[in-house]
């Protein structure tokens, strides 16, 4: 890591492998899994709370709170395309990205006066407007700055470093639970004073060019038009519509986490720890299935990735109540976020041009996060109407649904773009 921008110096260009030699992660990499590893500690301990502190200490129903993690976890659909469009103009993916960091930093603390399910929704929307700002131009720059038949790598490493704070933030929230008074107002003041941090790290220490690549002759011009276009390439336009699809049976975390707590009657105070299952085998699995996909294909691991997600549905349904269902399944859970966050970018990285990489990223994460948003409020709603057992059953059978289309659309095993990189 290191401070670069002062002086307005770009990163080295991406190294590409040679036959037999690992290239070394770039800087960019390290440095920004350092931001999303302290931001992730922050935000991982409103949401290892926030389940709770809306149904048992606000009182809302299911459908209330599908309401609310729809708007938490897809709402950021609406801005990613003008942060990716924002950030390919004239490279400002660290600008961009910027913003989007600061924003979502400066809404934690106003978790602390809002007490209504209107005002509530308004913050956790700013939220993700930040990360929605964030996240394309975050994993351009990676891109950019990693060689290509390396990418499932470096994205597994950020994987693994973000997933570290995810790990850390249910913890520290727990402890605090147990140690202040008023123990959700402490967890969301210490949460903004940690994304502060991220922020400042992000300022100094990441490059604000990832590549001193130049634009090529005839290279589209950053636009919305010339982003919304990519759909015509027929690889990209495939990867959107299997992220689309599967994100339509994708149940939210916080859900998974609500049916083990009645399944297995946790106790209130030990909630905030079911997260940390998940986070455990995605910081173990994240760099093995990167390099798996960089040598076998990255849309079977993708896929794999889903299947794990399915059983995990499966072991939910029945009235078995086993000391280790709780393991099994959010290690289940966390290696279906291992076998498909990072991979799926990974592969999507070479699908698009230099120019256009935030706005074509920012596109298919578009579709995911809108279809994400869509399960979370159509569960909540079957989660009210006919019981947890029926809507998970009902996801279940829709994800099997879904990924038998996706298999049908499963893009081509070789990028067009950039020949040599597995899909």
């Amino acid at each position: 890591m290191y401070v670069a921008d002062s002086r307005g110096t770009p990163a080295a260009p991406a190294a590409r492998l040679t036959p037999g030699r690992r290239s070394a992660l770039a800087p960019t990499v390290l440095a920004l899994g350092t931001v999303s590893l302290i931001t992730d500690v922050s935000s991982e301990m409103v949401t290892a709370v926030l389940p709770l502190y809306l149904v048992t200490g606000l009182g809302l129903s299911p459908l209330g709170f599908g309401l609310l993690d729809g708007v938490y976890n897809g709402f950021s659909a609406l801005v990613r395309l003008v942060g990716g469009h924002l950030a390919d103009r004239g490279g400002r993916h660290k600008a961009v990205a910027v913003l989007g960091y600061g924003l979502s930093a400066v809404c934690k603390p106003l978790l602390l006066v809002a007490g209504s399910l209107p005002v509530i929704g308004a913050v956790l929307a700013a939220d993700r407007t930040g990360k929605g700002l964030r996240t394309a131009p975050r994993d351009a720059m990676i891109s950019l700055a990693s060689a290509p038949e390396a990418r499932g790598r470096a994205f597994g490493v950020h994987r693994a470093m973000d997933t570290a704070g995810a790990l850390l933030g249910p913890l520290v929230a727990f402890l605090i639970l147990r140690q202040a008074v008023d123990g959700y107002d402490a967890v969301f003041t210490v949460s903004f004073c940690v994304a502060a941090v991220g922020v400042l790290v992000l300022v100094l220490f990441v490059p604000a060019r990832a590549t001193t690549a130049e634009r090529a002759p005839g290279a589209p011009r950053a636009s919305l038009k010339a982003a919304l276009a990519l759909l015509g390439e027929r690889e990209v336009r495939r990867l959107a519509l299997c992220a689309l699809l599967l994100g339509l049976a994708t149940v939210s975390d916080s859900f998974v986490y609500l049916l083990l707590q009645r399944r297995l009657d946790v106790p209130d105070r030990w909630f905030a720890l079911l997260p940390l299952g998940t986070a455990a085998a995605f910081l173990l699995l994240a760099v093995p299935l990167g390099r798996l996909a960089d040598r076998v294909g990255r849309w079977q691991v993708f896929l794999g990735g889903h299947a794990a997600l399915l059983c995990a549905y499966a072991l939910l349904l029945p009235g078995w109540r086993g000391d280790a269902l709780p393991y099994v399944v959010l290690a289940l859970h966390g290696l279906f976020y291992a076998a498909t966050d990072g991979v799926l970018m990974a592969a999507a990285a070479g699908a698009v041009p230099a120019e256009l990489r935030s706005s074509g990223l920012a596109l298919i994460q578009t579709g995911q996060a809108s279809a994400r948003f869509v399960c979370s409020l159509a569960f909540g709603a079957a989660w009210t109407a006919w019981g947890d057992r029926t809507a998970l059953g009902t996801a279940a059978v829709a994800l099997a649904l879904c990924a038998a289309g996706a298999v049908l659309l499963r893009p081509a095993e070789r990028a067009r773009t950039e020949r040599g990189t597995p899909a």
